[in-house]
């Protein structure tokens, strides 16, 4: 038996996986097996893995990993969120560490679907209600849920805006709920929260055959949102001038965007909202990842050098619509790096006069407080309205931990850090 521990093939996995997003083909086949290798050639592996890209949209980030045994082999599953599904990359290897089989399923959602969810300790059961709700956007109908807190009210509102791929309306990953963690804490303080399945989530083939590789974030993300808005607004018991918008990860990066178009909101609330380019914040992440195995294979070091023509790619100004996916960074569309492009996070939330709370985790090595934090405070630097705070022991989903965050921690059951949600709250009603 090879003396190749499971950590190390969970880490010779994600290799494996950003070979293929790298569209370094070579690089994944040299890992395989003779038997693979017959069965599974380069030029073979590429169109396997090409019409994966085009039947779930191409790969937004990994999203955590997990392992098994069966007859002599081991398995890590390597979790990923695609534009239109979440996928489990199963990677099987033999006895000497190399790769004896490959496959693509749907993630195994049981956790999120039929485990029982843990409710943190600020969670009052007693104190709100649940009600089901459909967000309608023209054609598209996504279903929701509203809690609100127990009384007449009128009681102030807050809409949750997502993280990139296809998410459900409690943010599921893994065993954990971030946005059920705050949509059961904020209620169970006098705040009514809306939280919708994004539409990737509730509608992957139609959106897929709607937009395509055309895709921008106002298809995927800003119309549903506004459509949320304007649904909590004129729902019973919500003070319809005190209606927030809270956005984590990308919608983070989005909210101000949002808070241009609906000038009406009594607020934005960012968490871990990026203020840099997103192919820039993909080259940090994977650089990141690498660095936690210590000193950088000859394979890591390729794989990142391809990264970064990559992001010069799409840096470039002759980027264009007709450019492939395959040769920009994660292979994301040209059109919505394009979109992106034309907006500054930072620069458009320093032109609104809404009330800002703009709060992040000291150890998120995806939204890191060393670059994007920092984005925020240099650019609203003495707008008195706007508050930033830094939880210096959260991570990308403000969960509690200790020493370098990793891809693995988000299969940690865990919870969205009671300060976190108690200062989002105070906030909110102090408006």
């Amino acid at each position: 038996m090879n003396s190749l521990t499971i950590e190390d093939l969970k880490q010779h996995a994600i290799e494996f996986v950003t070979a293929l997003v790298k569209n370094d083909f070579a690089s994944a086949v040299s890992r395989f097996d003779d038997v693979l290798k017959n069965a599974l050639p380069q030029d073979k592996l590429k169109d396997y893995w090409n019409t994966l890209n085009s039947q779930a949209g191409s790969i937004q980030q990994i999203t955590g990993i997990s392992t098994a045994e069966m007859q002599g082999y081991r398995i890590v599953f390597v979790t990923c969120k695609f534009g239109w599904a979440n996928m489990d990359v199963q990677v099987v290897f033999n006895d000497s560490g190399l790769i004896s089989g490959i496959n693509f399923l749907p993630a195994n959602d049981i956790s999120s679907t039929t485990s029982t969810y843990k409710p943190p300790e600020y969670a009052d059961q007693s104190a709100f209600r649940e009600y089901e709700i459909n967000v309608d956007t023209g054609e598209w109908t996504l279903p929701g849920t509203i809690t609100m807190p127990v009384g007449d009210g009128p009681f102030p509102g807050v809409v949750l805006v997502h993280g990139s791929g296809p998410n459900d309306r409690d943010e599921t990953l893994g065993p954990n709920k971030p946005f059920k963690d705050l949509a059961w804490g904020l209620a169970s303080q006098g705040v009514a929260v809306l939280r919708y399945e994004k539409r990737t989530k509730a509608h992957p083939e139609k959106f897929k055959a709607v937009y395509g590789q055309n895709c921008t974030v106002k298809e995927e993300v800003i119309d549903d949102a506004l459509s949320s808005i304007r649904i909590l607004r004129e729902y019973p018991n919500v003070d319809p001038d005190r209606v927030f918008l809270l956005g984590h990860s990308i919608g983070g990066s989005i909210v101000p965007r949002i808070g241009k178009h609906d000038t009406g909101l009594a607020g934005l609330i960012i968490m871990a909202g990026s203020t840099i380019p997103m192919e820039d914040s993909a080259l940090a992440q994977v650089t990141y990842i690498y660095s936690l195995s210590g000193q950088l294979t000859e394979q890591q070091k390729a794989d990142i050098e391809l990264l970064k023509k990559q992001v010069e790619k799409a840096k470039d100004p002759g980027l264009s619509a007709d450019t492939p996916s395959s040769e920009l960074p994660l292979g994301i569309p040209a059109m919505y790096l394009m979109d992106l492009h034309r907006y500054h996070p930072a620069e458009v939330a320093k032109g609104l006069s809404l009330r800002m709370l703009i709060l992040q985790g000291g150890r998120d090595y995806q939204v890191t407080p060393e670059v994007d934090f920092e984005g925020w405070k240099a650019a609203l630097a003495g707008k008195e309205n706007v508050t930033l705070k830094l939880y210096p022991e959260l991570n990308h989903l403000f969960f509690a931990g200790e020493g370098r965050s990793t891809p693995q921690e988000y299969d940690i059951e865990g919870h969205v850090d009671a300060e976190v949600v108690h200062d989002i709250a105070r906030w909110i009603i102090k408006g």
